[in-house]
């Protein structure tokens, strides 16, 4: 397409070797029965080889010039029917229904897009995206790592990932300024069973300094303030079921007695103080609890640039467990 005048600030650079794009192909192991979700196609040097290959390919594309080339190059052909064209931005819709998605991605969209695609219902089977190269390593970045960062924790509690190959600069038109590589994103179904917003509230806290210690992360006044606030909305919350919680829990006690004495248990009044310990004392600091539970878990010391994943469900069920929360 000599006609063209590419938007490079738009992140238009087209994938022009053959080679690449056949090797993008084959690593995405497509069957004939696959809708691929498409992202940024361009002028369908990716598009065209798929829709040889699958059922239907669905395209989104934000800018009409690219859209007319597109309907061209397949027009009159008998891939035309194959070919679904969405226009418009991808992060401002919904996604639709597909198999797996292949894309040379516009690379400003690069981190939203990773997210919406994970957050996406019904699964998809895979993803083989094209990023520029430091993204592509943030994603697959390990604890201990200078590029281990909330991108890389985020994504792989969600999916697993893989970096496949590098593309040179020269591989595109225009060329970009900067190198890239191609990723196997597969979504974890089914997913972990935690709350993404409580996770991701607590990594952000945690990441925003990944070389401080986390003691010193939660020092924040900004995060003392939120947490606090949430805080305060869960016991408000839990007030208004505390009198039937406590009378479910006695006629289940009472219930139960003979089993407590068989198994030489006591019950204690904890179970009680659970609940009446949510009304907050006039002289309470959130501050002092969050280090609490920070001490409490061991992870007071702990510095986010070398926790893993299971560090962070410990540490989230630690807080989440004392009433504070992140969403």
């Amino acid at each position: 397409s000599p006609g063209i005048l590419f938007n490079t600030g738009a992140g238009q650079h087209i994938l022009k070797n053959p080679l690449v794009v056949n090797s993008i192909i084959d690593k995405a192991a497509l069957r004939r029965t696959d809708v691929i979700l498409e992202v940024g196609p361009g002028t369908g040097n990716l598009t065209v080889k798929m829709l040889e290959k699958v059922k239907k390919v669905i395209a989104c594309e934000i800018d009409p010039r690219l859209v007319g080339e597109l309907q061209k190059r397949v027009q009159g052909t008998c891939l035309a029917n194959k070919l679904e064209i969405k226009v418009g931005d991808v992060l401002k819709t919904d996604l639709p229904f597909f198999d797996a998605c292949v894309a040379n991605l516009p690379y400003q969209i690069s981190s939203p897009f990773v997210f919406k695609l994970l957050l996406h219902r019904p699964f998809f089977r895979c993803a083989i995206l094209m990023f520029q190269r430091e993204f592509a390593l943030r994603l697959v970045a390990k604890p201990g790592s200078k590029l281990y960062c909330r991108l890389s924790i985020n994504t792989q509690l969600l999916a697993r990932v893989d970096h496949l190959m590098k593309v040179g600069k020269n591989n595109f038109k225009p060329p970009p300024k900067v190198e890239s590589s191609v990723v196997r994103i597969e979504p974890k179904n089914p997913p972990p069973p935690i709350n993404f917003q409580e996770w991701d509230g607590l990594v952000r806290i945690a990441f925003v300094r990944k070389n401080k210690t986390l003691s010193a992360a939660f020092k924040s006044s900004a995060v003392e303030q939120l947490l606090d606030h949430n805080y305060r909305v869960h016991c408000s919350l839990h007030n208004t079921v505390r009198s039937f919680l406590i009378s479910s829990t006695s006629v289940f006690c009472g219930l139960h007695t003979d089993f407590y004495k068989s198994k030489k248990l006591t019950l204690k009044s904890s179970m009680y103080q659970s609940f009446s310990k949510r009304e907050i004392p006039e002289n309470f600091k959130i501050a002092e609890k969050i280090q609490t539970v920070l001490k409490d878990t061991g992870y007071s010391e702990k510095r986010a640039r070398s926790m893993d994943i299971d560090d962070f469900i410990r540490l989230l069920h630690g807080f989440n467990s004392e009433g504070i929360h992140f969403s």
